[in-house]
C-alpha cells in the first residue's frame, strides 16, 4: 500500500505570515524520515500507511500547540494498492504523456 497525503496546518491568529509556523511544522516532516514534498500551499507526504503520516501530522500539532490557541488544517489523502515512490512518479506520468518538461518546483 501506498498513501499520499497533502496538508497545510497553521494558526489562524499571531502574525500574517505564517512561515514561522510553517517552519516548525516542516522541522518535524523532516526529522520524520518519511519522504515528501513542500510546495506553496502545503507540503505531500509520502508512506506505506495513513497512519505514519498521521503520526507526523499529530506531532506538528503539538508542536503549535505550546503557543497557538487555533491551528487550521486540511487534509487530502491518496490511499492505494502498490509500492511506495508516487510522489514523483504521478508528475513523471503526466509529463511523459505530454511529452515535455513541465515547469513545476
Amino acid at each position: 500500500m501506498s498513501a499520499l497525503v497533502e496538508f497545510a496546518m497553521f494558526p489562524t491568529e499571531k502574525t500574517q505570515s505564517k512561515s514561522a509556523f510553517v517552519a516548525r511544522v516542516l522541522n518535524i516532516v523532516d526529522r520524520s524520515g518519511l519522504a515528501y514534498q513542500l510546495t506553496p500551499m502545503g507540503t505531500i507526504i509520502e508512506a506505506q500507511t495513513v497512519g505514519e503520516v498521521f503520526t507526523v501530522i499529530e506531532a506538528a500539532y503539538a508542536e503549535l500547540q505550546q503557543d497557538c490557541s487555533r491551528i487550521y488544517s486540511a487534509i487530502k489523502i491518496d490511499y492505494r494498492e502498490g509500492p511506495v515512490g508516487r510522489l514523483d512518479k504521478k508528475v513523471g506520468s503526466v509529463e511523459e504523456k505530454l511529452g515535455r518538461k513541465l515547469n513545476s518546483l
